[in-house]
């Protein structure tokens, strides 16, 4: 059963935070069409035009934060537990930032624009968005899995299977506010190996990780008086 580490916004607040992005955004895309607001009134402004900014700033809002649509979870067994990216989630996330540059060239092939407004908020649609699309593809397959026997892990290139019997220390790494962000496995042969919760995009389970290391790995795990913190 999976268990719900960090859960999306209520709904009501999620309705109502989208619906207030929709309206200022729709209203503050007037300055990127080429009108003025006597048209709008009279009925002959680009009212589809300013609907479809609005709905570029709900998907654009939709992606970059997640809690909107995407509660945290983890499935954890009796033998193993593993955290990972969702890949419905990503598959979901691209599906939807689709739609912006569909509209972003419908409105520029419908209707007058002001160039200079106009490409920077396309700029900023398509742009802000897409960094973190493509962050998800690069990390798509990577995941840590805890056993009972090992640690297992893969991070883009890095990747490795680290016996606990063979592993002398596990410090967690955490900067001054005491977030892990990186764990350092020091083995019996004192090779040490890094294995970045950030780069594997996995901040959201940090607090999940450490509990689970702590408990279950105590006896290796560096003590907190010692544990090794980012400058």
């Amino acid at each position: 059963m999976a268990k719900i580490i960090r859960p999306a916004y209520p709904l009501e607040f999620s309705i109502g935070l989208l619906l207030l992005i929709f309206v200022l955004s729709a209203f503050v895309s007037f300055e990127i069409f080429d009108t003025t607001w006597q048209a709008v009134i009279d009925g002959d402004g680009p009212i589809l035009g300013f609907a479809l900014a609005g709905v570029a700033a709900v998907v654009l809002a939709l992606i970059m934060w997640e809690e909107f649509l995407f509660p945290v979870r983890i499935r954890p067994s009796a033998d193993e537990i593993v955290f990972r990216n969702h890949f419905t989630k990503l598959k979901t996330e691209v599906a939807m930032y689709c739609a912006i540059p569909v509209i972003v060239a419908f409105i520029y092939l419908s209707y007058e624009v002001i160039e200079v407004p106009f490409f920077i908020w396309a700029a900023i649609c398509i742009i802000a968005p897409a960094g973190k699309l493509l962050s998800g593809i690069r990390n798509y397959n990577d995941y840590l899995k805890f056993t009972n026997e090992n640690i297992s892990y893969k991070n883009n290139d890095k990747e490795g299977v680290l016996a606990l019997d063979k592993t002398r220390q596990i410090a967690l790494i955490k900067d001054q506010g005491n977030v892990l962000h990186k764990m350092k496995v020091t083995m019996a042969d004192n090779t040490e190996v890094i294995i970045d919760l950030d780069e594997m995009e996995l901040d959201a389970f940090c607090q999940t990780i450490e509990k689970f290391i702590v408990g279950h790995y105590g006896e290796i795990v560096e003590s907190p008086a010692s544990s090794t913190t980012l400058r």
